[in-house]
């Protein structure tokens, strides 16, 4: 896969960028009355 050495690391790294890719469009996968900033939905997602 591309200079991935396991597939475990290729997949961790997809999952990072599809992760931003969803806060960009603002597709939190959380409920919320108010909107976060990128750095809030990065560490609510990420925790």
């Amino acid at each position: 896969m591309l200079g991935f050495k396991s597939e475990a690391a290729a997949s961790i790294t997809l999952s990072g960028i599809e992760l931003v890719h969803m806060m960009r469009k603002q597709q939190g996968v959380f409920a919320t009355a108010k909107p976060l900033s990128l750095k809030q939905q990065f560490t609510e997602l990420a925790a």
